[in-house]
């Protein structure tokens, strides 16, 4: 009797792991999928508000302007361009969203990356290649001589100070290229962490939006001619909308070459992601021992969407030269390109994060501000060089 006790008492607990088998694996996806469920829409409801964000960001763009009409302010109004109104609104909706304590769980849905990459993308599709390649020659040598010296102090400054390698070629790419857009296409090829390029944003954000104002003023203080004032903002201003603002307060001929200057400066963001992604891979990332790193290292490092770029410059260019009427479509590209630049700038403002500033400490705030002032006196000195002659 005691025997068949001893024998079938193992036997029952056999049982057990396999019933458990068989119904654990079955409840576990069920699990899962609210899981799933639950991150799926918290990061829809993220995106709902960008986007309800980005519509009032447009609605004030466009009617802020008509409301200042006849008032001190009308030049202004008419001035300030998205940028500003989205990373204000992303601003303020961060700190609505910390004291609801809904911050963190909403912030899958702000898509800075995403948005920005399409932007840049469809920024592509505007940039004639022809025309930069055939009649932006000043333009062509004062984007390499700034971005290389601008770039190379940067790095350098960073170095001196101990930052490291990742976050200086964020801060060295922004300043010296065109801010968040050539920030995105470093961190791509240099691996760099979210943290490190949500501090390399905000360094933009924070130096860009002052510049809007104070370079049309000091050009005027300065007497620097239209074409070579409109040069210096767009050699000096870290993102597209922002220069454009800028360029019209300080006139139509000035927002001309800021545009071309600054377009130019976006074209060579390919290389410069070319490059890094070649030296972190060959120096920074590889050991004395390691092997070279394969072709397949270099493309998974690579920032693809900086081909989708080229691709859009490539066939815009090709439409324009082509197409009956490129002007229409052209138009609803760019149009289109707004909309992702304003969701990217709204994205910001909700993900900025003095905490993060105050982690990283000082340092790299000395970095980018000193670069800003290298690149402002470069910026003029070859500008004044290169434009002071130029006759549109």
């Amino acid at each position: 009797m005691s025997e068949t006790t001893a024998n079938t008492a193992p036997a029952q607990p056999e049982a057990d792991p396999k019933t458990a088998a068989t119904t654990e694996p079955a409840a576990a996806p069920r699990a899962d999928e609210l899981s799933r469920g639950n991150r799926v829409g918290l990061a829809v409801a993220g995106i709902a508000v960008v986007v309800l964000l980005g519509a009032i960001t447009r609605y004030l763009e466009v009617n802020v302007p008509k409301w200042a009409v006849d008032t001190p302010f009308a030049k202004i109004a008419k001035s300030v361009e998205f940028p500003i109104y989205a990373i204000i609104l992303g601003l303020l909706g961060n700190a609505l969203l910390w004291k609801l304590g809904l911050r963190e769980r909403l912030s899958a849905g702000f898509r800075t990356e995403f948005f920005i990459k399409t932007g840049v993308v469809l920024l592509g599709a505007s940039i004639n290649l022809k025309i930069l390649a055939t009649a932006a020659g000043p333009a062509i040598l004062q984007a390499l001589l700034l971005i290389t010296t601008v770039f190379g102090f940067t790095w350098w400054f960073g170095g001196v100070l101990g930052i490291d390698d990742r976050l200086r070629a964020l801060l060295a790419s922004a300043v010296s290229i065109c801010g968040v857009s050539a920030a995105i296409a470093a961190a791509g090829a240099v691996q760099a962490k979210r943290e490190q390029l949500a501090y390399a944003a905000s360094m933009v954000v924070i130096f860009a939006l002052p510049s809007i104002f104070l370079l049309p003023w000091l050009a005027d203080v300065f007497g620097l001619s239209d074409a070579v004032a409109g040069a210096w903002i767009g050699g000096n201003i870290d993102t597209t909308a922002a220069v454009a603002a800028a360029g019209a307060l300080a006139g139509e001929e000035s927002l001309q070459i800021a545009t071309i200057v600054k377009t130019t400066q976006n074209a060579l963001i390919g290389l410069v992601a070319i490059a890094l992604t070649a030296y972190f891979a060959l120096r920074v990332d590889r050991t004395g021992t390691a092997a070279r790193p394969s072709i397949g290292e270099f493309w998974a490092r690579f920032p693809k969407f900086v081909l989708g770029f080229i691709a859009a410059s490539v066939i815009g260019t090709l439409y324009v030269q082509y197409a009956d009427k490129p002007k229409p479509v052209i138009a609803t590209v760019n149009d289109l390109r707004t909309w992702f630049l304003i969701f990217a700038f709204v994205s910001i403002g909700l993900g900025f994060s003095a905490k993060g500033i105050r982690e990283a400490g000082p340092r790299p705030i000395v970095v980018f501000g000193a670069a800003t002032l290298v690149n402002l006196a470069v910026g003029l000195g070859l500008s004044v060089l290169l434009f002071h002659s130029f006759q549109p």
